[in-house]
């Protein structure tokens, strides 16, 4: 009588599968009671960059506050907000970060109080960070954003470091308007262009550079607005010691019927390509004139054009104003200014490091001519005959331009009308949106630590045609099906031998 064989196979799968439960049910509930996440997202979107760790343990002895305008379990089981859920419980995790999260509408006294300085907006899905009297906004629209392909991504690292940088050091980025030289005063004339400015996490100061000797080291931005004579020696070498070190510069030049050349401002604008015309500029087409402050039709309220983006450009800062003007929801004018133009590359001498292009000049006729008309004034002799061949001709007014070698940057402009409260029209509304966007091209406060956005990365799958998409099909479904069901067979019919 042969001895029966026992099959242990299903007892084994048995044990196996009781041990599974006992071992991973409770991991499964610990991991989902402490919230624990294991990130295998390709750009890690759910875990803090190494250099978000490095900056939260050098500031370790600071006391942080990041208020969140919203409700974190509105976003909890959102899979495209998940980063941003995460990194604000991690942030919260910290023992010296305190994170307060809240409806503006449900808490307006709390809401009032982030915006102590009444410069900046309270709206739902904004992020603060506050450290001592320093507080920064990041505004919801930047968080989350779409690239020009249209994928999803998630900025919020970046820029909570960056607040987080910013507020520890103890003070925003200020951008100084100097003074000594004839400028109207920030109280006076700029004011609203100074809030706006606030509004985008600067602090805005005025600076007498010849009085101070220095430049402070918290200048992020000088601005030399409207000066009716010249800087004075001192001063020129104080700023081209900071170009050295990569500052920034915006020269708002407009007109002025002053004796005498500004020598040591075309010096600096010369070490960047760019020369100064003494002129003032006007419109003889009425077809491209516009209306002034009075909403009267005016020579010197004249239609512009941007510079197109070209491969000659590294730097783009005129795509979105040209966006804007053809959407209709700015106006293409400039007023009160002068013209500039290029120093010929042959004779620039520092033409191998430097990158200098057109951003503003005057419009075209329909004929393909220019009506632009340019008067002579400052100046000297020389100046005068130069701007009286200038009228009818393709001008600029406006340019940038950056040194490759020490990343200094320049804007300049040709008008100060843009930001002048006794001046300004909608005429300008434009060139003055591009003023304020340029201040980002000069220096961006929220983007600082070279993190960068984190992409919501999905698998994909790209065929040549449909016989291509079903042989894949086949290769790495079908024929895996057929594997199993195979296995399956054989098991049965050899699972009592």
């Amino acid at each position: 009588m042969k001895k029966k064989k026992f099959n242990f196979s299903g007892t084994i799968a048995f044990v196996i599968a009781l041990l599974v439960l006992v071992i991973f049910v409770p991991i499964n509930l610990i991991t989902g009671y402490y919230d624990k996440v294991f990130d295998m997202t390709p750009t890690k979107r759910y875990t803090l960059n190494e250099k978000t760790v490095e900056l939260l343990d050098n500031t370790s002895d600071k006391q942080i506050e990041v208020y969140y305008l919203s409700l974190l379990e509105y976003f909890k089981d959102a899979p495209e907000y998940l980063s941003l859920y995460h990194t604000l419980t991690q942030l919260d995790a910290r023992e010296n970060i305190k994170l307060t999260c809240f409806e503006p509408d449900s808490n307006p006294d709390l809401a009032a109080s982030l915006n102590a300085g009444g410069n900046l907006e309270t709206k739902s899905g904004d992020i603060f960070v506050r450290c001592g009297e320093v507080t920064k906004r990041i505004d919801h629209n930047k968080i989350f954003q779409k690239n020009a392909d249209g994928v999803f991504q998630y900025a919020g690292e970046e820029l909570i470091d960056a607040a987080i940088e910013t507020c520890t050091s103890g003070s925003l980025p200020t951008i100084y308007f100097l003074k000594g030289h004839g400028e109207k005063s920030i109280e006076e004339s700029y004011s609203v262009y100074a809030n706006q400015l606030k509004t985008n996490n600067y602090d805005v100061q005025e600076l007498n550079l010849d009085e101070t000797g220095a430049i402070p080291k918290n200048a992020k931005i000088i601005y030399l607005a409207g000066p009716q004579s010249d800087l004075t020696d001192k001063e020129t070498e104080l700023i081209r010691e900071y170009f050295e070190y990569g500052g920034a510069m915006s020269f708002l030049l407009a007109p002025c019927d002053t004796k005498g050349r500004f020598r040591n401002i075309e010096g600096l604008l010369e070490d960047f390509g760019i020369i100064m015309d003494y002129n003032y500029v006007t419109e003889t087409n009425a077809a491209n004139q516009l209306q002034n402050q009075e909403m009267k039709q005016s020579e010197e309220f004249m239609r512009v054009e941007y510079t197109k983006l070209s491969e000659d450009q590294t730097q783009d800062l005129t795509s979105e104003i040209n966006y804007l003007v053809e959407n209709g929801e700015l106006i293409d004018g400039i007023s009160g200014t002068r013209s500039f133009a290029l120093i010929p590359e042959t004779s620039f001498k520092n033409a191998a490091d430097v990158e200098v292009m057109s951003i503003v000049g005057n419009a075209v006729n329909m004929d393909g001519s220019y009506s632009t008309k340019s008067t002579p004034m400052g100046g000297d002799a020389e100046t005068v005959a130069e701007a009286k061949k200038l009228s009818d001709m393709n001008l600029d007014y406006g340019y940038y331009s950056m040194n490759k070698r020490s990343a200094a940057k320049i804007i300049v402009l040709g008008s100060t009308d843009v930001i002048d409260i006794d001046k300004i029209s909608p005429s300008v509304s434009a060139t003055q949106m591009l003023l304020t966007f340029s201040n980002t091209w000069l220096y961006d406060s929220d983007i600082q630590m070279g993190i960068g956005n984190k992409l919501n990365a999905y698998d994909s799958m790209k065929f040549r045609d449909a016989n291509h998409a079903r042989s894949v099909i086949v290769i790495v479904i079908v024929i895996p099906i057929f594997v199993a069901v195979l296995g399956v067979i054989v098991w049965l019919k050899r699972r009592h031998a």
